[in-house]
Formats: C-alpha cells, structure tokens, sequence
C-alpha cells in the first residue's frame, strides 16, 4: 500500500525495515525529521538512538556499534557530516560497514538550509583524510531514496564498507507518495565473523583496527580497500538514461535537479531540439563508461552538466568525455534552484 510520507521520514522507515537497529546522532537542517523519527522509532524495534553531544561524537558512536556488529546508521547535513569526516575515515580504514545519510545544504561555512549539491566533492573524492571511497547513491525520487536506503545495509555488510545517501533538502522536505517494504527478517543478515560481539571466544583474537604502523603493512590495507572499490565500479554502477538513443545534447544531472533536467528535455523535445538526459544514481561509482559511450556516438554533438553547486560534478562529466565533445556547465547556488526553462535556455545558448 502506498502512503504520502515526507522523504526524510520515509528515509528513516525505509533504514528501520532494513535492518538499522542503532542511531546516532545530532540535529541540524534540513535533515531533523530523521533523527526525530528514529527517537521513537529504534525503541519500536528494540533498537538504540542516543542524540549525541556532537557530530563528532555521533560518528565515533557509529564506529563502535558498527565495530560490535549493529546494523547502525547516522545523518546530518553539510556542515554536521564535515565534522564527521575523521570518523568517516576511521570507519572505512578499520572496514566498517555502516550507513550515512547526508541532507545537503548551501555553502560554504554555515551557508543556509535550502537545497544544494555543493557537497559531491567533499562525499565521492573522500572529505577525509588518506585513500578511500564509498558507495554514494543520488536518488531523484522519495521512492527511490527509500528502495536504495533499504537495500543500504546489505551493501555495506557486502562490501565492509560505509554507505552514503546523498541528497538535498527538497528530497528530504518534499512530500510524495511511497510503497513502503516489509521488515526484513535479521536472520537472514549474513554473520559477522569479524566482529567484537563477545563471540568466538578462545579463537583468534578479533581486532578492529585503522592504525597501522608498518608501511608494507599499510600499503596492503590499502591495496585491499581498492581492490573493494574496484568491485563496487564493475558490479554497483547504476545509472538511468532518458531519450539519448537520437540526442545530439546530452544534460548529465543527478538528485532532485534531474527530475528538472528531465522536464527540460521535454521543453527541448518540443521545440524540435534533440535532447537526452543521463541521470547517474551512483556518484561513485559514476558512470564512467556510459558517458564514455555516448561520448563516442556521432549523433552526440555537446554534453551539458547542471547542478546545485559552482561546478564540481561537471569534472567527472570531462574525465568521462576525455575530450571526445565538448562539456559545459550550467548551476544553481545559495539555495536557489533552477527551472527547466533555465536548462533550456541552458542548452540553447550553446547552439
């Protein structure tokens, strides 16, 4: 059955019947509703939720239950996830899985609460320090925000790996109507022979760690992270294409500012102009090789990458194209948000 849900409340639904069962964390804009759902919610379900005194220390919270083997998640918004990026780092050194949601917000600094994309740098180039990556997902929809965030544990288990949502503040505000899954049976999660549960006693000793002191030593760890990573592109990319079978402009944009993007081709389509959206859905993995492959098309002449941002998801778009045609960039900041009128007029100004 469906039901109208506000996206960060179906968000947070979505985590609970997909097996979180530990929250941690502190409140900021525009993503509040979730930790308010999860504060009555965990207990529901016989779960854990601490408001912690700090992003910082929401993180580390997220470290040490993901440590014992929880099924454990954090959110927050641009500045708060900022705070978080040394245990981010932390987490996906010691290979943890966990989930992390960012609502994303205008910058930089405290910036404002309205929506942005500002933060893709920050979330599929690392944000923290030393070499690692995660599995990021930029849904359009509510609907698609509660199919990815319910399938998020199973990756992050998979994997060993933090998983990130990212979306903005229309996706969390906004209101549309969601079929909602059933609660996945904990029986079926995959045991964790890693973990410091207290279990496996008198067997080889369970370290979680991400200190590691030896070059050759770390140098392996991360060698091993990578070859994940390696796995995350050839199995995880996903991404949706929308008229680019005849398009001769192809607008690459990602989150709520695709469903824009998408009304702009149909503007486009009208007017007698040939236009093609490429959506990713994964941020990294991005979709390298499919904009690789319209790029070598002879009927593709331009690519146009718009988002809520100065430019930053436009570089992935010209190390994909390698040069083949040329990418240019059209954005939106400070919280304003763009029509599909402004993509096409976008896109027209480069004809």
């Amino acid at each position: 059955m469906r039901e109208l849900m506000k996206g960060n409340e179906a968000i947070a639904e979505a985590a609970v019947r997909g097996g979180c069962r530990a929250f941690f964390g502190y409140p900021i804009t525009p993503q509040n509703e979730i930790p308010e759902y999860m504060s009555w919610r965990m207990p529901e379900v016989g779960g854990c939720f601490v408001q912690a005194e700090s992003e910082v220390s929401a993180i580390n919270m997220v470290y040490g239950a993901a440590a014992s083997g929880a099924r454990v998640m954090t959110s927050s918004s641009s500045p708060g996830i900022s705070l978080k990026q040394e245990g981010i780092s932390y987490i996906c050194g010691a290979e943890l899985p966990c989930v992390i949601v960012n609502m994303v917000r205008g910058g930089p600094g405290l910036g404002g609460i309205q929506p942005a994309q500002s933060d893709y740098f920050q979330t599929v180039k690392g944000g923290g320090h030393g070499d690692y990556k995660m599995l990021v997902y930029g849904p359009a929809t509510v609907q698609e925000a509660v199919d990815i965030m319910y399938d998020a544990f199973d990756k992050a288990d998979k994997y060993r790996i933090p998983v990130m949502l990212l979306g903005d503040g229309m996706l969390g505000q906004i209101m549309e109507a969601v079929e909602i899954p059933k609660m996945k049976d904990s029986a079926s999660f995959p045991k964790k022979e890693w973990a410091t549960d207290g279990t496996g006693v008198g067997e080889k000793r369970r370290v979680i760690n991400s200190l590691y002191i030896e070059p050759d030593v770390l140098e392996a760890i991360n060698h091993k992270l990578f070859d994940v990573y390696s796995e995350l592109e050839k199995h995880e990319v996903r991404f949706e294409e929308y008229l680019t079978d005849d398009a001769q402009t192809i607008i690459v944009a990602y989150g709520t500012v695709a469903r824009i993007a998408k009304s702009a081709v149909n503007l486009l389509r009208a007017q007698g102009i040939k236009a093609g959206l490429l959506r990713p859905i994964t941020l990294f993995p991005f979709p390298t090789l499919a904009i690789e492959k319209l790029a070598k098309k002879k009927n593709v002449k331009d690519f146009l990458a718009t988002e809520l941002s100065m430019g930053q998801m436009v570089e992935d778009v010209r190390l994909s194209v390698n040069g083949k045609k040329p990418v240019r960039f059209f954005g939106r900041t400070g919280g304003n948000v763009m029509l599909p009128e402004d993509i096409v007029n976008a896109v027209l100004e480069g004809k």
